[in-house]
């Protein structure tokens, strides 16, 4: 089985590389030469394509790209991947996107005889890296069962959810849940400060409490830390916060909390925090 792989950042360029650690045939794409020099050096079974044309041929393409635009453009249109590869490939996708978009790139595989898995992501670089990373897959069910092998190669817990849209969406509200949550604990945090209450302590006692979350766990420490290297930056969180609420305003629900919280992201954004990790929307929370 020969694969494809788009995109090698920091979370696509670890999943492409749990493959080529496991000897399978990999072929690698990315604008950043570095980039794919770091995922080949994992192994011997990897080689660079010049352009995603060449993986036309590949029983299996990934892709995990920043934003929708950028997986129209690789994979729709005349020059689309899609209207390249073989009848009975399988893509797979595990870019964080909309359920729109999910839908109109399943729908565009399947009029040219090709199946559509939606893998979203459910943590950071760092369990990406070890095969440590939720997957949650949407698409047909016999599809997904016979990727089920291959993407516990890239990830480790994986759960079906249904359709595309069921996939996507869940990452979004996962991200719209965690990302507000985080802005609440900057906050917070601020808020211990002016009472005067020890940061570690703060932090401690917190977590002994319903105040208890992931985001205190992992960037609570980063924070106090003053530790803002991008793991999950600004721009992406307020990328998945936008798509989020407008998925929520597409089934007129509006998602208040998120709205108030993508603010927040949005200052940061604007005062030249984009490329710091998301834990730096307590820098504005002043």
């Amino acid at each position: 089985m020969k694969f494809g792989y788009i995109g090698l950042g920091i979370m696509g360029g670890a999943l492409a590389r749990n493959l080529i650690r496991a000897g399978k045939d990999v072929i690698v794409f990315d604008l950043s030469n570095e980039a794919i020099e770091k995922t080949l050096a994992a192994g011997t079974s990897g080689k660079a394509a010049k352009s995603a044309s060449e993986m036309a041929d590949c029983d299996v393409v990934f892709t995990s790209l920043p934003l929708p635009k950028h997986i129209k453009a690789t994979m729709l249109g005349e020059e689309g991947l899609l209207n390249k590869m073989k009848s009975g490939a399988i893509y797979i996708d595990v870019s964080t996107i909309d359920p729109k978009t999910a839908r109109e790139l399943a729908d565009h595989a399947a009029s040219k005889g090709i199946d559509f898995l939606g893998c979203p992501l459910g943590k950071g670089p760092a369990q990406a890296e070890k095969a440590e990373q939720p997957i949650f897959a949407g698409g047909k069910k016999e599809v997904y069962q016979k990727m089920l092998d291959i993407l516990k190669i890239v990830g480790s817990n994986v759960y079906y959810l249904g359709d595309v849209e069921q996939a996507y969406a869940f990452k979004l509200i996962s991200n719209m849940i965690g990302m507000t949550n985080l802005a609440v604990l900057a906050e917070g945090l601020r808020i211990g400060e002016k009472a005067g209450i020890n940061p570690g302590q703060l932090q401690e006692l917190l977590a002994d409490t319903g105040a208890d979350s992931f985001q205190l766990q992992v960037r609570g420490p980063w924070i106090r830390n003053n530790d803002f290297a991008n793991r999950f930056g600004v721009s992406l969180a307020l990328k998945d916060v936008r798509l989020g609420c407008e998925m929520a305003d597409d089934w007129n629900y509006d998602a208040r909390f998120t709205k108030l919280a993508k603010k927040f992201y949005e200052i940061a954004e604007a005062e030249g925090l984009a490329n710091e990790d998301c834990n730096a929307v307590y820098k504005v929370l002043k």
